[in-house]
């Protein structure tokens, strides 16, 4: 990957520090990855981070301060921070026990008295307040500036998106909007708030059954909403907006009021002063700005996450079926990629971007399609071996019968969203490849075939896909699952499955669904087996009074590559589970596979379902 020198730029970031703010200069400078709506992806006028550390990954914090510049990075970037950080950067790899946190870094190496800058509109309250209580007691003060430091150097930054907004159709949706907000404003009345603050992008277009293209691969549009008892107040560019988008609201009973998006702290400012502010609670996520929720009184703020993401979580039939129906016409366009890919590859002229354009190519085809949901991770050899590796023009390896090849990726359609993983070899891998390879299907499998209680933190289930790994003393360094939204954003909360404490889980609920995704990385190859999964009711042997089960419910449908398998580590419990699945993957398959004509897809997928026996 490409290396750019950041010394320029750190010595123009020093020179703005030392300016004053607030009185004082700052003594270090905090930049953090995400946008004012704290999005985990962003458009290319938000990328600070990347631009001032040339480190392209999604995730990542930097501190700079006079003498040090510090990426703090957890362990799906670690190579690819190597391979993009100049020398002017210390990689701060998180999860290893001998690194610390940004606020330990702090309180070790910066004097008392010391401030450190931050974009109070790109932290979250929560952040800002947990960093601030871990700093505070050494004396160094965390400041909110009302200007961004890179925004002021960044000459060419690119402008704003504005897109055309368009109404998702109840067929796909599954309720209308106003139905939508008074559910919402019921969950208000229960804590007595008058006024809610929705700052999250997915969870507006999600509310008002609307979908955008501000950012990348997301169907997401800059806003914000303001619900009250009595009226909705989108705030948003106008220009976005079609006839289509009034009709709709009309359509789906909800009459909304229209603001400019750069109204919305002048609106809130003037609520907040207002009696209504007065004679109830105002609830605003905590996971919101610093800016804007310390906006709000302490004595009536409710900064809990707002009732949403968990209403969008759990979806409803419409959208489950939906979600079904888009894996299955991932799972064909897949097929129709990976027998193309068998069959060419041993040419030597393809390479990881034009395979994932050719898979882009046959995902197209499919019913209502509109785009990937993420950059197509196509990665071959020692690539694979980077967990959210994308090829660029400088990486872009030809692909090789003599390497693994891992392709993670995924679609947007109008019925759901899908994302899906496959590590597959078209020669003959080592024995070792095999064994990791084998141990990663297992822990899936195991996940997979679980059966828990009802609202189990997904914590809880972590190791299940990790056991086979442990018992060889392998692991891997990302979480085992994430939500996913139905046309939304392709990672989505609150639940997740993750070693790691997921803050504000609220359990495993029925109809809410997850990926399954354990992996094994090392510097020559990669391993990652990912399928979303439903979570449904169980049917158990036994029952415990008032205490349900659940199970998963695997809705990928692509095969796995057993050639890659060990039989004999495998029960006769997981050998059964594969050959149902790959059964179920030929029968739902083939009718869509023969409908586009693809036979030599059909083939493929007869050949790679064929029963295992022991």
């Amino acid at each position: 990957m490409a290396i750019r020198n950041t010394g320029p730029l750190l010595s123009r970031l020093r020179d703005l520090m030392k300016l004053k703010y607030l009185g004082e200069p700052i003594h270090g400078y905090i930049v953090f990855s995400e946008d004012a709506h704290q999005n985990e992806y962003i458009s290319a006028c938000d990328q600070r981070r990347a631009f001032i550390t040339g480190f392209t990954g999604s995730a990542g914090v930097a501190l700079i301060t006079q003498t040090e510049a510090l990426l703090w990075i957890d362990g799906r970037y670690f190579i690819q921070a190597e391979q993009q950080l100049d020398e002017n950067w210390t990689q701060m790899k998180m999860g290893l026990p001998e690194t610390p946190t940004l606020s330990e870094w702090l309180t070790k190496n910066m004097k008392s008295g010391s401030r450190i800058g931050v974009d109070a509109d790109l932290i979250t309250y929560s952040e800002w307040r947990r960093i601030n209580k871990e700093i505070k007691h050494k004396g160094i003060n965390l400041v909110a500036l009302d200007t961004n430091l890179i925004d002021r150097m960044w000459s060419d930054r690119p402008a704003t998106p504005s897109n055309l907004v368009k109404p998702l159709n109840i067929k796909f949706s599954g309720k209308k909007c106003g139905e939508k907000v008074e559910e919402v404003r019921q969950k208000m009345n229960e804590k007595n708030a008058t006024i809610l603050l929705i700052t999250a992008l997915d969870e507006i277009a999600w509310l008002l059954n609307l979908r955008g293209s501000d950012i990348i691969y997301n169907p997401v549009f800059y806003s914000y909403v303001i619900v009250t008892h009595t009226d909705v107040h989108l705030f948003v560019d106008d220009k976005k907006l079609s006839i289509a988008v009034s009709e709709h609201f009309k359509s789906e009973n909800l009459s909304v009021i229209i603001q400019p998006y750069e109204k919305l702290h002048s609106f809130f400012s003037d609520i907040l002063a207002s009696d209504s502010c007065k004679t109830g609670n105002v609830w605003v996520s905590a996971k919101s700005s610093y800016n804007l929720v310390n906006m709000v009184p302490k004595s009536n703020r409710i900064s809990k996450p707002t009732p949403i993401p968990l209403m969008k979580a759990i979806k409803n039939s419409v959208e489950i079926n939906g979600l079904k129906n888009a894996h299955i016409k991932d799972g064909a366009a897949l097929c129709s990629y990976f027998a193309w890919l068998e069959e060419n590859i041993s040419q030597g002229n393809l390479t990881e971007i034009s395979a994932a354009e050719k898979l882009l190519s046959f995902r197209s085809l499919q019913e209502d399609f509109v785009s990937l949901s993420f950059e197509t991770i196509s990665s071959s050899g020692p690539n694979s071996g980077i967990i959210h590796y994308a090829p660029t023009p400088e990486t872009d390896r030809k692909l090789s019968v003599d390497e693994m090849y891992l392709c993670d990726s995924g679609g947007q359609f109008l019925d759901g969203t899908t994302d899906v993983t496959r590590t597959l070899h078209f020669g003959t891998p080592s024995n070792y490849q095999k064994e990791c390879f084998t141990r990663v299907f297992k822990g899936q499998a195991n996940l997979a075939m679980s059966k828990f209680p009802h609202k189990i933190l997904g914590n809880c289930l972590d190791s299940y896909a990790r056991r086979f790994l442990w018992d060889v003393g392998l692991d891997y360094m990302h979480g085992t699952g994430h939500g996913i939204g139905s046309y939304l954003n392709v990672h989505e909360g609150p639940m997740g499955i993750s070693w790691r404490e997921i803050p504000n889980d609220p359990g495993l609920q029925s109809g809410m669904f997850l990926s399954n995704e354990p992996g094994y990385y090392e510097k020559d190859f990669g391993i990652r087996l990912e399928d979303i999964v439903l979570v449904k009711d169980s049917i158990t042997d036994y029952k415990m009074p008032q205490r349900p089960f659940l199970q998963f419910e695997t809705v990928t449908l692509c095969p796995i590559q057993t050639k890659m398998l060990v039989i004999d580590l495998l029960t006769d419990k997981e050998i059964d589970y594969l050959n149902e699945y790959h059964s179920k993957c030929l029968q739902t398959l083939t009718p869509l596979l023969e409908k586009l004509g693809d036979q030599r897809a059909i083939t493929w997928l007869k050949k790679e379902t064929q029963i295992i026996q022991r």
